[in-house]
Formats: structure tokens, C-alpha cells, sequence
């Protein structure tokens, strides 16, 4: 059968049930962090951690990303089987918090181990679906991680919203939804006919990388963009209780709303996808991510405003902190040298990961010290170094 008459014969449910898989598979992401408030009230953990939280949950995540890279996992087996069966150990130990007596101990290890097996739902759902789109591959990509967003924001959803569960049954319903993506993965979508074996990772990336002018300067615009991205979503709900804190006679739905300006993410996504094909990922990367950068700048004053300005702006730094990163890795894989596309693309996701948990330690840190208000000041740093760094890129239309 040729590729012609593979695309033609593609079910029109392929790419519905990537992208809901994939959304169902990294709802265990910020499960920890949609709960924290009542674990503390709870006194599982002394205070409000969100930073360590999500931490681990990054250091599991770059230490899956490497050891599933180094043994080429999703090549040595089919990765469907992969992305269902790390489903399930993702899902276990999310749910495992519920009857871990909820310690800082544990609930920091389980985290790490649920960030360890989401490095087998989401870099692997993109490979599954590479292997069914040839062309408009970056099309599909914008929806896959529209969806991460998407899967990310969904625990705020379940503890604030219409059924307002307990952080148990947060915990349970998270854990349902990724297993059950990772078995509508598994039963519905076939080895597409695009599926490529990848080779072993290559150290003459890291020379690559730091060597070539245009995959430096694309690998630096996101390490930048990936310092604040993480930390913003960890802190969201932080600093719009503290908002509420201070307009007590405002009604805000913590939740619901952390769900908002993170999931709304999935929105730039898409369309910064859409408008990439016309004026290219460089300058839709550049924008969101100066825009987000402005945001950073005046978060401060932001946080003095009414609900009526307050919400709406809050929600324009959801859209654009998350919507620059499928540009950010279409350029890294145009600017790599060709043999090398796969392992630049794992050492640049890797080291990004790293700096979110660095920058989640500061965070952390700066939380103990400053108004709640100054908190998200510190994330100005990153954008303003990335959108420094992507100077060489503004020549070519990337």
C-alpha cells in the first residue's frame, strides 16, 4: 500500500483520539498541586509547597525523558503499548497518594514517579501521531500539546467545578481519565504508516547545540520561555488565592479559574500554530513571548485591579505563556542538523525541564519573602532573556 493510498484510507478518528488520549494521559500532571490547599488544611504537609510539588514531578519527567531516550523505548516496542502501560504505572501512583498517609515524603516520591512515566505519554503520543501525519504534522502537534495544556488544567477543574470532589476523589477520577485515554490509545489507533524506528541519542547534539547559530539561538528563546511557563501554572492558584485573600468581598472560584488561565493555553497554541504557516514560528514565538513577558512586568499592578480587569488579563498570560512552545520546538528540529533532529530535540526538552525546576526553587524560595503580589515578578528573567537570545532568528522566516 503507498503513503497516498495510507492517507487517504487515515480513520477520521485518528487524531481525535490522539489528542483526547494524550489530554486524558498528562490530567495526572498538576493532580498534586489542584489538591495541595487541602492537604494542607488537612495537615498532611505544614505549608503550601507548590513549588517542591511540581518539582518533583519535573525531575521524574527529565529522568523518564533520558532513560526512555537512552534505550530508545518507544522504538524497541510499539509505542502504543508503551504509552498504555505507562498510563497505567502513572495512574497507580497518582492514586497511590491517596493511601500514602499524604507525608511530605511521600507525596514528593509519588510525584516523581508519576513524572517519571509521563515521559511515556507525552513525548510518545507525539511520536504516534507523527507516524500517522507526514505533512501537517505541525498542525497536529499544536493540537497534542493544546491538549497537555489542557490535561494539566483539568484537576483545578475537577476540585472547583460543578462536582467540587474532595482531593480524594480528585486523585481518583485524574488516575481513571489517564488510564482510560491510555486504553482508548492502546484499542483505536494502529502503527500508523509514517511510524520511523529513531536513532540512539547522539552526543554530537550537545556540539550541535551549542555551535549552530540558529538551533542555539532557537534552544536559548525557549529555555527562557520554559523558566516561565511551569512555575507560572504552579503558582496560579497561589496567587489568585492571595488575590481573593485581599478582595474578600470578591467571589472567586479559585479552581475553576486556575483551570481558566491555564487551560485557555491550548488556545495559543492552536492558533499560534495556524498563524505560524503565514508569518512563521519565529515571529508568533517572539510575540507571545514578549507578550507574556510584559505580563510578568506587571503582575504586580495587575494584582491591584477589579475582578472585571484582573480575570481578562490573567487569562491573555495563559494564552501566551504556553502558546510559544510548539513554535519553540519547530524551530529546533528546522535548525538541527538532520541526523541529529531527534536527539536535539531530547537534550533541548531535557535541559528545559531542568531549568523549570530551578526556577520553581526560586519561586519558592521568593514566596517565603515578598507580598504575594511581587511573587511572579521573578519569571520576567526568562522571557526577556529568550526573546534576547532569539535575535539571529529574526533574519530568517523560521
Amino acid at each position: 500500500m503507498t503513503p497516498s493510498g495510507d492517507r487517504q484510507r487515515k480513520p477520521i478518528w485518528i487524531l481525535p483520539v490522539i489528542v483526547f488520549s494524550q489530554f486524558a494521559g498528562t490530567s495526572i500532571w498538576f493532580s498534586g498541586n489542584a489538591v495541595l490547599a487541602e492537604l494542607v488544611q488537612a495537615g498532611a504537609v505544614a505549608s503550601s509547597i507548590s513549588g517542591w510539588v511540581t518539582g518533583a514531578v519535573q525531575l521524574g519527567f527529565i529522568a523518564g525523558t533520558l532513560i526512555f531516550a537512552f534505550f530508545s523505548i518507544s522504538d524497541r516496542f510499539s509505542p502504543r503499548i508503551v504509552f498504555l502501560l505507562c498510563a497505567l504505572a502513572g495512574a497507580l501512583f497518582n492514586l497511590a497518594i491517596i493511601f500514602a498517609n499524604a507525608s511530605l515524603a511521600a507525596l514528593l516520591l509519588l510525584r516523581l514517579a508519576t513524572g517519571f512515566f509521563l515521559a511515556g505519554i507525552y513525548p510518545v503520543g507525539m511520536k504516534i501521531a507523527a507516524g500517522w501525519y507526514e505533512k501537517g504534522l505541525g498542525n497536529a502537534l499544536g493540537f497534542l500539546i493544546g491538549a497537555l495544556v489542557l490535561g494539566t488544567a483539568f484537576p483545578h477543574l475537577l476540585k472547583g467545578g460543578f462536582a467540587a470532589l474532595s482531593w480524594q476523589g480528585v486523585m481518583a477520577v485524574s488516575s481513571g481519565v489517564c488510564l482510560f485515554g491510555g486504553l482508548l490509545m492502546a484499542l483505536l489507533v494502529p502503527e500508523g504508516p509514517y511510524l520511523k524506528t529513531a536513532p540512539a541519542f547522539d552526543p554530537r547534539a550537545v556540539t550541535a547545540l551549542f555551535r549552530r547559530l540558529m538551533l542555539r539561538a532557537a534552544a536559548l528563546g525557549y529555555f527562557g520561555h520554559m523558566w516561565e511557563l511551569y512555575t507560572l501554572w504552579a503558582f496560579v492558584p497561589v496567587f489568585l488565592g492571595a488575590y481573593a485573600s485581599q478582595n474578600p468581598d470578591v467571589l472567586l472560584n479559585t479552581p475553576v479559574w486556575s483551570f481558566a488561565i491555564i487551560g485557555i493555553g491550548s488556545l495559543g497554541c492552536i492558533v499560534g500554530g495556524m498563524l505560524s504557516m503565514r508569518h512563521g514560528s519565529a515571529v508568533v514565538a517572539a510575540v507571545q513571548l514578549a507578550v507574556s513577558c510584559l505580563c510578568c512586568l506587571l503582575s504586580p499592578l495587575i494584582f491591584a485591579l477589579p475582578p472585571q480587569l484582573f480575570l481578562p488579563l490573567m487569562l491573555l498570560w495563559g494564552i501566551t505563556v504556553v502558546g510559544d512552545s510548539p513554535q519553540f520546538s519547530a524551530m529546533v528540529a528546522r535548525t538541527a542538523p538532520g541526523e541529529l533532529v531527534g536527539s536535539a530535540l531530547t537534550l533541548v526538552n531535557c535541559i528545559g525541564f531542568s531549568i523549570t525546576v530551578v526556577s520553581l526553587a526560586v519561586a519558592q524560595w521568593i514566596a517565603a519573602l515578598v507580598p504575594a503580589q511581587y511573587l511572579l515578578l521573578v519569571l520576567v528573567v526568562g522571557p526577556i532573556f529568550g526573546l534576547f537570545a532569539m535575535r539571529p532568528l529574526a533574519s530568517d522566516r523560521l
